[in-house]
């Protein structure tokens, strides 16, 4: 199945990611996909699901941050090439 929307969030560390995760996915219907962390200890989040659910979700956390939040982005139907990215990230991700 493909996802219909990308919800993407930046914080600084992986304690404020799970945090963010967290607040995400009590406040809609979206799934956690993967996250990728790079050297200063900055995480972007990916969240999945139908597009209002990720908007809503990105919205919560931006609105009512739980963490200092650095940038969010809403990806709607994304093309082939971003989902075959996120999956080999997601592939990547340990305990998945």
């Amino acid at each position: 199945m493909k996802d219909a929307a990308y919800g993407l969030v930046e914080v600084l560390g992986s304690s404020n990611a799970i945090l963010c995760v967290d607040r995400m996915v009590k406040t809609s219907d979206v799934y956690f996909k993967t996250w990728n962390a790079k050297c200063g200890g900055h995480v972007t989040i990916f969240m999945a699901g139908d597009l209002s659910a990720v908007n809503a979700a990105v919205n919560a956390v931006a609105e009512n941050p739980p963490c200092e939040v650095f940038y969010t982005a809403v990806i709607s139907n994304p093309h082939e090439e971003m989902v075959r990215f996120v999956q080999e990230m997601a592939d990547k991700f340990p305990g998945k």
